[in-house]
């Protein structure tokens, strides 16, 4: 029997596996969506997919690297408890060599690599029934250099921040201390070229009413408005930010000692943009004692 996109969507929708997890479940079944369903739930697929509602936003970020290709990825988990636990560490390192040794470059195609037979879509579901909590791969980049450039990497407490970064030529010491920089400093930006116009013109309207609304003239709001914007453009370009390890040091001045330069980084921190749920533990407890 033909698998239909239709049957797939209906399976998803009735048992939250993943896309993959359901179509090879209807080809195994022949299109037979409740028997797709009890063989997801033979699999611990459909049991593990009981989780999905839950928020994950803890978990750790990882790098990976092997000679001129590395990853940056983020795992997630429900709990911090969970994230510092043996089987998640181990999943951790399982997931950064299977996507490091493959083509992946998104999450999606991370997902689809396959693991001695399964899905990586089907290993996270398996290890969330094993471990209890929902996991969820987030973030997933490949980044390839040339072979006389180098890459730094750092990993600030096991995990919870982590940097790739990319030099001109290969200076590990220099790539790691640049990596530390970016997981301190939080540049948003690797210097001014790649700040766009709309950006610029956005943050200049806000200084110029911050300008005006403190009463100041008109004539010298424009001058304000030009300092104050260096200022902000100091801050969230790495070059021009004060390096971590000697703040009167310009991070352009520490390149250039060392002649080299920065290319590209990443930064990664577990759990940016996730809501999280906000747990009321005493109304939870209230709640349990009215039934």
């Amino acid at each position: 029997m033909a698998i239909t996109a239709q049957l797939v969507k209906e399976l998803r929708e009735k048992t939250g596996a993943g896309m993959m997890d359901c179509k090879n479940a209807l080809q195994h079944t022949d299109g037979d969506i409740d028997a797709a369903i009890d063989y997801l739930r033979e699999k611990g697929i459909a049991k593990a997919a009981k989780k999905a509602g839950r928020i994950a936003a803890e978990g750790l970020c990882s790098v990976a690297i092997e000679d001129n290709e590395a990853v940056i990825f983020e795992l997630n988990s429900e709990t911090d408890f969970v994230a510092k636990n043996e089987k998640f560490v181990n999943l951790i390192d399982q997931v950064g060599s299977t996507i490091l040794n493959s083509k992946a470059n998104s999450t999606e195609e991370a997902l689809a690599l396959t693991v001695d037979g399964k899905s990586l879509e089907t290993v996270l579901a398996d290890a969330t029934a094993t471990i209890g909590e929902k996991l969820s791969l987030r973030r997933v980049s490949r980044v390839v250099k040339k072979a006389d450039q180098g890459f730094g990497s750092y990993k600030h407490m096991g995990g919870r921040i982590a940097v790739l970064t990319v030099l001109s030529n290969d200076k590990p010491e220099v790539a790691k201390d640049i990596a530390m920089h970016v997981a301190a400093q939080k540049p948003l930006f690797l210097d001014r070229s790649q700040i766009d116009q709309e950006t610029l013109a956005h943050e200049k309207h806000i200084l110029s009413q911050q300008a005006l609304a403190e009463g100041k003239p008109a004539e010298i709001v424009e001058k304000m408005v030009i300092g104050r914007l260096n200022k902000y453009l100091q801050d969230i370009c790495l070059v021009d930010q004060g390096f971590v390890k000697d703040p009167d040091q310009k991070v352009s001045a520490y390149l250039k000692q060392n002649q080299t330069s920065v290319l590209s980084f990443i930064r990664l921190e577990v759990g940016e943009g996730i809501e999280k749920k906000e747990e009321d533990f005493a109304a939870e407890v209230a709640a349990q004692v009215r039934k």
